[in-house]
């Protein structure tokens, strides 16, 4: 209990020594199995923010310039700013309700930061469990800052809770838009390195998730991600497959009340920093590929759901080809499948964090309106994200 305590208080230690003019960008890595002596822990921050300011892939932005300049038109300058200065990018805090909490609320409170989530959007709250420290109604389990306020990463300590998890606070929107209940059996179809995973056990207690991820790498990641924020309790709710995520829609039909289909895309944000040319140049190669793959999965999540279920297709990709040219696509083929707006639910409350727009909204683009697109712009730098919704009839 000793051990427990003072890990917890080493971690908001870190918080309140966090300033809001860091220049590191944290990310989301596979933890630590050990603390960290002081020393090396300064060497190694000094690499982050070296890791930070690699070089830009010249390919991709020229690719990602005509492309986007010709579907966004003026849109894509803002856009291109931020994505061209990791500096100015956001992050969110999503609090862990099975972790001890303390004083972590008042903590982040005191530093500007406030939940993005509208009381009609709240859902991100403990449960009773005994493990939880229960939040007002007022306070989401998600934190944002207007400004490019920078927390560190929470290493991984055997047997205890991360308290919280940095993520795009973009890609929490795909999972609002499963109108998750209890009780609900839901399948992550891509779901590595986890953080949506997460989010959804944040704000629902489903009957079971199953948690797929075809890449044994990205598997044994997403693994280490679920041990560090679920309790050993939910083990027996919350499943790790390691499938073609294609083949879900075959046998057993109709298994789960909701999919979330994040489906593997270009990734705007990590594409332009590729480690060199050629990378980035293979990367464009299999472009084109891509399309195809997100046509098969999101199939397969509409096989794999009941009929009155829903799927979410996101993506984090500014590409019309990989969003709503596939769910198009998809629905052309599908005639069980019935598109969704989710303008009102979600474009709507949230317009004061992200900068939305429908697709159907790019420069020469005729298809019907196929679900929402967050663009990052300055101030307001969450996304890419792509989602849309789409029940399966009864």
């Amino acid at each position: 209990m000793r051990s427990v305590t003072l890990r917890t208080t080493y971690f908001i230690t870190q918080i309140r020594s966090c300033s809001s003019n860091s220049d590191t960008v944290p990310t989301q890595q596979q933890p630590a199995a050990h603390k960290t002596p002081k020393g090396l822990k300064e060497k190694k921050k000094k690499e982050n923010v070296i890791k930070t300011r690699r070089q830009l892939c010249q390919p991709v932005l020229d690719s990602f310039d005509e492309q986007y300049g010709r579907e966004l038109a003026n849109l894509w300058p803002s856009a291109r700013s931020v994505l061209l200065d990791p500096d100015s990018w956001q992050y969110g805090v999503m609090l862990n309700r099975f972790a001890a909490l303390s004083d972590i609320i008042n903590i982040l409170q005191s530093k500007g930061f406030s939940s993005f989530l509208p009381q009609t959007h709240a859902p991100f709250l403990p449960n009773n469990s005994s493990s939880a420290i229960p939040l007002p109604r007022q306070h989401g389990g998600c934190f944002l800052h207007p400004k490019p306020v920078h927390l560190p990463s929470q290493a991984h300590w055997p047997g205890v809770l991360k308290q919280y998890y940095l993520l795009n606070a973009a890609s929490l929107l795909p999972v609002l838009a499963l109108q998750l209940r209890d009780g609900e059996k839901v399948l992550d179809l891509c779901s590595a390195p986890g953080g949506k995973a997460l989010a959804i056990m944040q704000t629902a207690n489903p009957a079971l998730l199953c948690c797929n991820e075809s890449d044994p790498h990205r598997k044994e990641w997403l693994a280490q991600t679920l041990e560090s924020f679920l309790p050993q309790s939910l083990r027996n709710r919350v499943i790790l497959s390691n499938q073609d995520g294609r083949v879900f829609g075959q046998s057993p039909a109709g298994t789960y009340d909701k999919v979330l289909v994040d489906a593997p895309c270009s990734n705007d944000r990590s594409w332009l920093y590729s480690s060199n040319p050629q990378q980035g140049a293979q990367r464009l190669k299999d472009r084109a590929t891509l399309p195809s793959l997100q046509a098969q999965l999101l199939r397969s999540a509409l096989g794999a759901v009941r009929p009155g279920g829903a799927v979410v297709y996101s993506t984090c990709t500014l590409s019309t080809y990989e969003n709503a040219e596939v769910v198009g696509a998809v629905l052309d083929s599908c005639p069980e499948a019935e598109l969704e707006d989710l303008w009102e639910e979600l474009a709507t409350p949230f317009s004061a964090h992200f900068t939305f727009i429908h697709p159907s909204q790019h420069r020469h683009h005729q298809r019907r309106r196929c679900g929402l697109l967050v663009v990052p712009t300055p101030g307001r730098t969450w996304g890419p994200m792509y989602l849309c919704r789409i029940r399966r009839r009864g």
